[in-house]
């Protein structure tokens, strides 16, 4: 399915884990660092932070996105949250794999109509496009 392309960044990246990610444009720079669990220092940010963290903000998105096109799904409160957790290990056939999990907070929202929302979410955001089939990702409402 082709998809037109409303924005585009790039980043660079040097050093891999122990190095520095920057987007080309200077808006945007990390330094990596390898967690304390995979044999590094932790002393900085790693992909697994950033995967989580983009997770999170565009499943928020997503969830607003689709309460504004469906009016009768609930709104998204102003307190909403997204929690997204992405963890690293070793696959079982060769090299590494990642698992995902989101727990999505919306105050004040009747449970059915929030799982209805984070369900019709789920098929907007880009990043449940990209893991689906691909990796595991558990979903829950908080």
């Amino acid at each position: 399915m082709a998809t037109k392309i409303l924005y585009s960044t790039t980043s660079e990246a040097t050093g891999g884990r122990d190095g520095k990610a920057a987007t080309t444009d200077g808006s945007f720079s990390v330094a990596l660092a390898t967690p304390k669990e995979l044999g590094g220092n932790g002393e900085g940010n790693n992909p697994e932070q950033l995967f989580a963290s983009g997770y999170a903000a565009c499943f928020l998105g997503a969830l607003k996105y689709a309460a504004s096109q469906d009016k009768s799904l609930p709104r998204v409160p102003s307190d909403a949250k997204v929690a997204a957790t992405v963890g690293i290990g070793p696959r079982s056939d060769k090299g590494f794999g990642l698992a995902a999990e989101l727990v999505i907070t919306l105050p004040g929202v009747e449970r059915s109509a929030a799982e209805a929302l984070v369900a019709e979410a789920d098929t907007i955001c880009p990043y449940s496009h990209a893991t689906r089939g691909n990796i595991e990702v558990k979903i829950s409402v908080a």
